[in-house]
């Protein structure tokens, strides 16, 4: 029991680097896996239409998605053993930071970023894009983490246990909700509740929140007319195959077509110009369709191993501080993959939540290779052996 008290007690004394031990050796493994089957599978989904696209930027090369994401994995590879490197007290020093430049970016977005298929979300560097949203998110989660460290003992109170933390929400969400990014408001929304209810907020503001959040929820469907159009294409996809449906009815029929053991990889048909964001959200419709039942999921199984291993490295944590960051990271990448396999198999309605590690874009891959450097950097301060912590009689 006093070990327990202890590793999640607002340590606020870090070891020295030298001290530290070594990286989760299983964490690591899994997100190395996970990583080189999403660039081989992006290079199975995309070659087509990086071939046929002469008009747009790859000019005809097959690799050039490919190449790209190549380049992002291995610079991804770099920032994950970089961000390891940095003690958990340095992102609680950061986190204010962060958050800062974050808002700072979605601000900047609404004013010149680029605009593609009516909503606003990147901001163009000339030889590559980034999407503050991405950033957003870790920023709550260190953010959140920080505060909730900070007001331990008031988090059941309106002044400290929610108003604070309500205000950044409104924030972020609104200009997330301007731009429009639906789905990473709701992301936004999500891993800002876990990190609450894991913080000990009463359950009574959860409650009311969800009511706010059908209401805001309900508001932006009678304001923006395509999340209506999307609603109704999700409840009856086959209505309207050549326009709302068609790309929902196209990734059904790339899973289906997979059967139990799939087409071979690269020899998938949907790729072909049937299916839209065939190597960015809906990469795991070629998935299926090219591994099958058993290959997608084998693939499931990994996340889920990663899933799991990074819960339990959070339960395992030092500190509270570092508990909570590993915990609301780990819960990220968990509700990417559920709602980006519950759209891909119209579950849900469509929205652009990428496949961590698999779907194709820069700022994603590096944004989650240096979410899981931080969890590694977390599991260098676990005690190798629970008697670490513990007194002698």
């Amino acid at each position: 029991m006093e070990y327990q008290n202890m590793r999640l007690a607002d340590y606020t004394e870090e070891a020295q680097d030298g001290e530290r031990g070594s990286f989760d050796a299983p964490f690591l493994l899994l997100t190395m896996l996970l990583l080189t089957i999403g660039v081989i599978m992006v290079l199975s989904a995309s070659f087509a239409r990086a071939y046929y696209d002469i008009a747009n930027e790859t000019d005809g090369n097959a690799t050039y998605y490919f190449m790209k994401q190549l380049i992002f994995a291995a610079l991804g590879i770099v920032v994950m053993f970089f961000c390891s490197r940095f003690p958990m007290s340095f992102y609680r020093q950061i986190s204010f930071t962060v958050l800062l430049v974050s808002v700072g970016l979605l601000v900047l977005v609404l004013i010149i970023g680029t605009k593609v298929n009516d909503a606003r979300r990147w901001i163009n560097l000339g030889f590559t894009t980034i999407q503050p949203s991405e950033i957003a998110k870790i920023s709550i989660i260190l953010f959140f983490s920080t505060l909730i460290c900070k007001f331990k003992d008031k988090m059941a109170t309106i002044k400290y246990g929610l108003a604070p933390f309500a205000t950044i929400w409104a924030v972020i969400v609104g200009l997330l909700i301007l731009e429009p990014h639906f789905s990473g408001a709701v992301i936004i929304i999500t891993i800002g509740a876990v990190m609450l209810f894991l913080g000990g907020v009463r359950l009574k503001w959860f409650l009311i929140g969800g009511g706010a959040v059908a209401g805001l929820a309900a508001v932006v469907f009678s304001v923006f007319d395509y999340t209506s159009k999307r609603i109704s294409a999700w409840l009856d996809p086959f209505s309207d195959m050549s326009d709302t449906g068609y790309q929902i009815v196209q990734s059904l029929f790339s899973v289906g077509s997979g059967g139990l053991t799939g087409l071979g990889l690269g020899q998938g048909r949907q790729k072909y110009l049937y299916l839209p964001e065939e190597h960015n959200d809906y990469i795991f419709s070629v998935i299926c369709e090219e591994l099958g039942f058993i290959g997608a999921i084998l693939i499931l199984l990994l996340f889920a191993l990663l899933i799991i291993r990074g819960y339990w490295l959070a339960l395992h944590a030092r500190d509270r501080y570092s508990f909570l960051v590993c915990a609301g990271i780990t819960t990220l990448l968990a509700v990417q993959v559920i709602l980006n396999i519950a759209v891909v198999t119209n579950l849900l309605p469509a929205t652009g939540i990428s496949l961590p590690f698999f779907s194709y874009g820069g700022t994603a891959l590096l944004i989650q290779m240096a979410e899981t450097g931080i969890i590694l950097s977390m599991s260098r301060d676990i005690p190798q052996k629970k008697q670490d912590y513990r007194t002698e009689d």
